[in-house]
């Protein structure tokens, strides 16, 4: 893993720009496990990165390309915000950002907010996810019915996640879950299903 994203992060630094593991791969990097998902982001526009990185570019309007090489699979997103969640999934609006202090706070939650720059230092915005990730703590990030609201499968993955890394969910996190869990039934049943054989549950 640390050869594969040595070898990226190099061509983006050559070309101008900076590369970050995010989300399940910093934090099973940090949890020294095997990694299987690899997730990245980066300050370059979909078109820029196109210009360096021969990627499927299917999903560049929502600032997401992916990348082969061998067996290895990985999405690269460019630094976004999200506005206007219209259907309890996807937002309404798309704005390309260049920060992480403006990206990180559409995550869902704190341990999936933790960014690994190119010298593998570790850059923790909320200020609470690298304790949670250590304490075994599972807390949204910033008012947790408004990020359920914004997608009610948020209440699967942190299913997922508390019986993967054995959490304990923050306790306003879990009232959060607990009044909103009807939610789910606006999801389309492939989507729960989907996230359900995730996490077999």
């Amino acid at each position: 893993m640390v050869t594969f994203f040595d070898k990226l992060k190099k061509i983006f630094n050559e070309n101008g720009f900076r590369l970050y593991m995010v989300g399940g791969t910093s934090r099973d990097y940090l949890l020294n496990l095997k990694i299987k998902d690899f997730d990245f982001v980066t300050d370059a526009l979909p078109e820029e990165t196109l210009k360096f990185l021969k990627c499927d570019d299917v999903f560049k309007k929502f600032g997401v390309l992916i990348y082969k090489e061998d067996k290895i699979r990985c999405e690269i997103v460019t630094f976004r915000k999200e506005e206007g969640y219209e259907d309890f999934r996807h937002p309404q609006k798309i704005i390309f950002v260049k920060s992480i202090e403006e990206d990180y706070v559409r995550r869902d939650f704190t341990i999936n907010s933790l960014y690994i720059d190119e010298n593998y230092n570790v850059i923790d915005p909320t200020n609470m996810g690298v304790k949670d990730l250590n304490d075994k703590i599972l807390r949204f990030i910033g008012d947790p019915i408004k990020r359920i609201k914004e997608d009610p499968l948020r209440i699967l993955r942190a299913e997922r996640f508390v019986k993967k890394y054995n959490l304990k969910i923050e306790e306003n996190s879990l009232k959060a879950i607990k009044e909103n869990y009807n939610l789910i039934n606006k999801l389309k049943i492939e989507k729960v299903e989907e996230e359900k054989r995730k996490g077999k549950l």
